[in-house]
């Protein structure tokens, strides 16, 4: 492994034992086995280790969703018992990574004065999105189209990042898989249903 991928192993690491803000560039030097010289050489500053780091934990917790996805038992053939047990995983995973998901947010808010992060990240949804879509109906991620992934897939990564914020602040009453489940459940019920004083369609 080369200076350059031990710098970003290095970095994840601190970002789940200390934060994004508490990681000075000696702890990365620490737990890499590498020189200050070679963040320089390879990153820049320990702001651009950081923020690659972060983009490459959150695409390796990406593959683990997708092993949570094919993990769920394809005997369960009733899809909204598949929905809730996705998203019983997928809350899962927010315990395992807490770490990765409080630096996130603190990269995310780096984003504002940086170009570069921001398109980066701005990348990084834009694959969420087509990924989501592919991983929820089980079709190849170079099948989905570019408005299925806008409203399909711009709706599930609003649903992992609304639970995600909402399970970080308040675990206890943050919603379950089953609460995800049941909500949907209603608001399809209630968006069939006529509207008041509209006579029910036959």
């Amino acid at each position: 492994m080369g200076h350059r991928q031990r710098l970003l192993e290095g970095a994840k690491r601190c970002l789940y034992e200390k934060g994004y803000g508490q990681t000075t560039a000696r702890d990365i030097v620490a737990v890499s086995g590498t020189n200050l010289a070679s963040i320089g050489y390879h990153f820049g500053t320990k702001e651009a280790l950081l923020n690659a780091a972060v983009l490459e934990a959150i695409d390796d917790w990406g593959q683990e969703l997708e092993r949570v996805f094919t993990s769920v038992s394809e005997t369960d053939t009733e899809e909204m018992g598949r929905f809730e047990a996705i998203w019983t995983r997928v809350i899962e995973s927010f315990e395992t990574h807490r770490a990765l998901w409080v630096s996130s947010f603190e990269a995310f808010a780096q984003a504002e004065r940086s170009r570069e992060l921001r398109e980066q990240l701005a990348d990084g949804q834009e694959q969420g999105r087509h990924g989501l879509v592919a991983l929820f109906e089980g079709v190849e991620e170079r099948t989905v189209d570019e408005s299925r992934a806008r409203t399909v897939g711009s709706f599930y990564l609003a649903l992992v990042s609304g639970l995600m914020v909402q399970w970080l602040v308040d675990p206890g009453r943050a919603p379950s898989g089953a609460d995800v489940a049941e909500a949907l459940r209603t608001i399809t019920k209630n968006a069939g249903a006529p509207e008041q004083g509209a006579p029910p369609t036959m």
